[in-house]
């Protein structure tokens, strides 16, 4: 166990890895993340971006050299034409950027789901991180068995009269096709009362996503704060992702400050980076 100095110690150079100048100039020190031994991924998703264009969501992303993107319907509309799609898929794979899934993509109808798999075909995505209503699993299931594409359902915690939490989807998806899993939001998880880690442990083989942040309060009205200042243990999250062997992205959502978000990103992203180097 390291102590709590070697630790932020450690997070600081995480912040550093983040793209957050230190006091001592040292701008380029990047952390070896490659060399970890982590079996998942670190990425953004698309709402922490809501009130930027994609240039200027790309921008961000180089300076905190993150290189996995979950894109969402306002940088890249459903109702987009194939070459539409690939303009903008260009823009972020020019960049050295992967988009790694679309979403989160809201299901109501059959004609929304088929717009959904559709879309996440033509930007050449394997996965979508969604919101069917409960009625049209069936026919989501379907979907992803024709098309090959994974469906992650989105947990939406306290503020959703649909998949509220990682055991509300498990109950709904359980038996269906393994190619529908959980896209397992941590912050509203911890919102609606429960612990982000236990899902973990319980429904890993299900979950394909993880959308990570750090929230003030375990109730409804817990706000988004930078990473490691709010009450979810992220140590102890990325401890039981990594004996859990899980293997995709986990994505920062950050919902504060979205006019001006670039600091809290790299705050969170640098404490994230910390913690990762802490637990090997």
């Amino acid at each position: 166990m390291k102590s709590r100095r070697q630790f932020i110690k450690t997070a600081g150079t995480g912040l550093l890895a983040a793209g957050v100048t230190s006091a001592y100039g040292a701008e380029n020190f990047k952390l070896p993340l490659e060399k970890s031994g982590y079996s998942f991924g670190l990425g953004m998703a698309g709402y922490s971006f809501k009130e930027f264009t994609i240039e200027q969501t790309i921008d961000m992303m180089k300076r905190i050299d993150v290189k996995n993107m979950s894109i969402k319907d306002f940088h890249m509309p459903l109702n987009s034409t194939q070459g539409q799609i690939e303009a903008v898929t260009a823009k972020f794979r020019n960049a050295g950027i992967n988009v790694y899934t679309v979403g989160v993509i809201y299901m109501k109808s059959k004609e929304s789901a088929d717009q959904a798999f559709e879309y996440a075909r033509m930007a050449g995505v394997k996965m979508i991180v969604g919101t069917p209503d409960y009625e049209l699993l069936p026919y989501v299931e379907e979907k992803v068995k024709t098309y090959g594409i994974r469906l992650a359902v989105h947990i939406h915690g306290p503020d959703s009269p649909v998949f509220p939490n990682a055991t509300d989807a498990w109950n709904h998806i359980k038996d269906l096709d393994q190619g529908i899993g959980i896209c397992l939001d941590i912050g509203h998880t911890t919102r609606d009362g429960h612990d982000p880690c236990s899902d973990i442990e319980k429904y890993i083989n299900r979950i394909y996503d993880v959308h990570i942040k750090d929230v003030d309060k375990p109730t409804k009205e817990g706000t988004t704060v930078e990473m490691g200042r709010g009450i979810i243990d992220i140590p102890k999250l990325v401890s039981v992702l990594r004996k859990g062997n899980y293997s995709g992205n986990c994505s920062l959502e950050f919902e504060k400050d979205m006019n001006d978000p670039l600091a809290g990103i790299a705050e969170s992203i640098g404490y994230w980076r910390g913690v990762m180097a802490c637990n090997l």
